[in-house]
């Protein structure tokens, strides 16, 4: 080998590989979804999610404090409502004394501008049977009327002080229904996180323990097929339409095709989503010693935004920052 065909030479000391490093990662690209439940006096870790906790206000609002000490760009909050609660059409998503828009205000009042406040804009964590939307009478989620839901949810999470609302149920027309809602309410400046590309994944499943949700079933009637890569696109280009401020991938890992599909089309910042299967499959095999849990971590991180992604919803989000900075 000649002297000039020595690429190792850039990989030589630490140095020089962050000098040449084309890909950054920095808290401020780290979002962490959290859950509030209500009837929580303090805060309950999820078995399948070590690490990750349902909160209780208090403890959500102690949580939120380190987030955004460590620097992490956002929170991204789901509620989790008392059983009794849940009912067909999701009554309590929309109620402004429901858990996830008193947890929305409690984070508007502990951190304020000082990050970025995210809603999920979904019902089913408030349905009692678990779908995405309004059931209809064949049992099929019927699309029109689950849309009418999203909008009320919508405009009762814009007067929490939510700052992005996280559209995650995949409905046809969800949001332009929202954004023209919101205009029409004053809310002009409430920017929508649309789901562009959400699949029907095996690796939710710790997620439906956190959320505890209800559901038989599956909704692979609504959230996109795994096997389809350019259905994903035609997706992007309606929320683009409709008036998606950010987009969003997700899961991430078995679709890192898609998000650099998506990354090199959008016209707006792009996110990805490390969902609670991924989560869990690093936590196991770093409990028994298989992996390097840190150097998992980062590299998974780094991964999603070699991809494409602009934004990184993570379980890590927190601990991440606190090493990045």
């Amino acid at each position: 080998m000649t002297g000039i065909d020595r690429p190792r030479r850039l990989r030589r000391t630490p140095a020089l590989r962050r000098l040449v490093a084309e890909t950054t990662l920095e808290p401020r690209h780290l979002v962490l979804p959290m859950f509030v439940a209500d009837g929580l006096a303090e805060a309950r870790e999820i078995s399948s999610m070590p690490g990750v906790y349902q909160h209780s206000l208090d403890s959500l609002r102690k949580a939120a404090v380190e987030a955004v000490e460590a620097g992490v760009g956002g929170l991204m909050l789901f509620g989790v409502p008392l059983a009794g609660d849940k009912d067909a059409v999701g009554s309590k998503a929309v109620d402004p004394e429901g858990i996830l828009n008193r947890g929305l205000r409690a984070l508007a009042a502990e951190v304020g501008d000082a990050t970025v406040i995210m809603a999920d804009t979904c019902l089913d964590e408030f349905t009692d049977h678990g779908h995405c939307g309004v059931v209809a009478a064949d049992g099929s989620v019927d699309n029109d009327a689950t849309v009418d839901r999203y909008v009320a949810m919508a405009l009762a999470q814009a007067e929490t002080g939510a700052d992005l609302l996280g559209t995650s149920g995949m409905m046809d027309g969800q949001v332009g229904a929202i954004r023209a809602g919101l205009d029409a309410a004053g809310h002009l400046d409430t920017a929508i996180l649309a789901y562009a590309a959400k699949y029907a994944s095996a690796f939710y499943g710790p997620f439906r323990e956190a959320v505890a949700s209800s559901l038989q079933g599956d909704r692979r009637t609504y959230q996109q097929d795994p096997a389809n890569r350019v259905e994903s696109l035609r997706e992007l280009e309606l929320d683009l339409a409709e008036g998606a401020d950010i987009v969003m991938v997700k899961p991430a890992m078995s679709y890192l095709d898609i998000l650099r599909d998506v990354a090199d089309r959008a016209t707006v910042p792009v996110a990805a989503y490390q969902i609670s299967g991924e989560y869990a499959m690093i936590t196991a095999a770093a409990e028994r010693g298989w992996i390097d849990r840190r150097g998992a971590i980062l590299e998974s991180l780094t991964g999603i935004r070699r991809a494409g992604a602009d934004i990184v919803l993570t379980y890590w989000a927190t601990e991440a920052s606190h090493w990045l900075r």
